[in-house]
């Protein structure tokens, strides 16, 4: 029985960039880890983390991987910079677009691919104070209506 090549094991989401910005575009970029770090990645987070491109390469800061506990001396820092693995060509739209259209690249998910750790980023533009309590009436109206359908169908 074969795998599928789309299936991946979820490690972390950003729920807040999804509430904070309109996510316009999304790629997918490796991260380079130490050996330690791939052991504990499971408790990684990415709420407070945010990404850059210097010089030709992307970076992502204040992602928190959890020392490993069985690596003494081998751990690294846990709040460390550490560089994203994408095409060049991705690397020049995403410079391309944060500056002339004034957007931001933020992290979304953290996942497993086979045996590879891969990070979901967006190209995304900041939501204003309406926007987010606009998103939250439909969100919540779209509750009720689910409630009420479970209601009837009981």
């Amino acid at each position: 029985m074969a795998k599928d090549r789309n299936a991946y094991k979820l490690i972390a989401q950003n729920k807040k960039a999804y509430h904070d910005y309109f996510i316009e575009e999304t790629y997918e970029a490796g991260i380079a880890l130490v050996g330690t770090e791939v052991k504990s990645i499971r408790q990684g987070s990415i709420k407070e983390s945010f990404i850059k491109v210097n010089s030709g390469e992307a970076f992502i800061y204040n992602m928190h991987i959890n020392p490993y506990d069985k690596g003494n001396i081998f751990n690294k820092d846990p709040l460390r910079t550490r560089k994203l693995l994408l095409h060049k060509r991705e690397i020049n739209e995403l410079i391309g677009d944060t500056a002339q259209k004034g957007m931001t690249i933020v992290p979304l998910k953290v996942y497993i691919k086979g045996s590879l750790i891969k990070l979901e980023i967006g190209l995304a533009r900041g939501k204003d104070l309406h926007d987010k309590r606009d998103a939250i009436a439909k969100k919540d109206e779209r509750r009720q209506h689910e409630r009420e359908f479970k209601i009837k169908n009981l």
